[in-house]
């Protein structure tokens, strides 16, 4: 196994190893060892199938389901552990632009954690690019701890001891919704998270934030709202991103306590096909 960084402590690279296999203890602790630290890890030419996915994914914890967990939603995957984000339907064809189902596709391009909004939260993220669209359609990931890092004093201070409440339906109903009933959205209710917590492994701290939060508790809405704005906007500055540029059966794995991430803008109309795993947080 071969890890290179790809910033000082942010995002690495790591070949020489075949996650389709079954890997030994050992290899499992180095790859933890190496999110701990980069927060981010890419592993190029993984064409691993569904259930190699899920087996993988398993090595670092229970699976979470997100979403799917609520929802009674058809699923087009045969592997219950799998989300499927493709942009096509259940015959394997690209959807038109506007239907439904690209809300939560575009939604994916706001700033978030994935399972931020439930309880337990995910942890890590395991997604594999199948297909990937000619331009467009990157991922990018910013680094929560370092964001946590370059706050003021004041700011830092202020912060201590705030906590926000996070809702899976928030995004979705800012794009005009995704077609949920009220039925699940009441099935999935807010969750509240410290917005500055520290992450297992590292013992760094982090800032907990994304388009899941909308309110903090015991500050008026709009104050709370504009707060969680500038925080969004701090965080993400380019100094803490990187950019991951897809090819074809890459596997990137994040730690969503850490970081936050957000899909590219692409084509809907071109083909776009991702596969992903999460874990949960203890």
């Amino acid at each position: 196994m071969r890890i290179q960084p790809l910033n000082d402590d942010f995002a690495a690279r790591i070949t020489d190893i075949d996650l389709a296999q079954d890997l030994s203890e050992s290899a499992i602790a180095e790859i933890s060892a190496a999110i701990a630290k980069y927060a981010v890890l890419v592993f190029p030419n993984q064409p691993l199938t569904d259930d190699q996915h899920g087996d993988f994914t398993r090595r670092f914890g229970p699976i979470d389901k997100g979403l799917l967990l609520k929802t009674k939603r058809k699923r087009r995957l045969e592997n219950p552990d799998v989300m499927d984000l493709a942009n096509v339907d259940h015959d394997g064809n690209v959807l038109a632009a506007t239907n439904v189902r690209n809300v939560s596709l575009v939604a994916n391009q706001y700033w978030h954690s994935d399972s931020s909004f439930k309880v337990p939260a995910g942890k890590y993220s395991l997604l594999c690019g199948i297909d990937l669209p000619a331009t467009g359609g990157q991922t990018e990931f910013a680094d929560q701890r370092a964001a946590y890092d370059a706050l003021s004093d004041g700011m830092k201070a202020r912060l201590k001891g705030l906590v926000a409440e996070h809702w899976a339906y928030h995004s979705r109903n800012m794009l005009g919704g995704g077609g949920y009933s009220e039925d699940e959205m009441n099935n999935l209710p807010p969750v509240h998270w410290p917005v500055v917590h520290t992450v297992a492994g590292s013992g760094r701290k982090s800032l907990y934030i994304g388009i899941h939060t909308r309110e903090i508790e015991g500050i008026w809405t709009p104050e709370a709202r504009m707060l969680l704005s500038d925080l969004l906007e701090h965080a993400t500055q380019r100094q803490f991103v990187y950019r991951h540029e897809w090819t074809n059966h890459d596997l990137v794995m994040w730690d969503n306590q850490a970081t936050l991430h957000r899909g590219r803008a692409y084509e809907l109309g071109e083909l776009r096909q991702l596969r992903r795993c999460t874990t949960e947080a203890a």
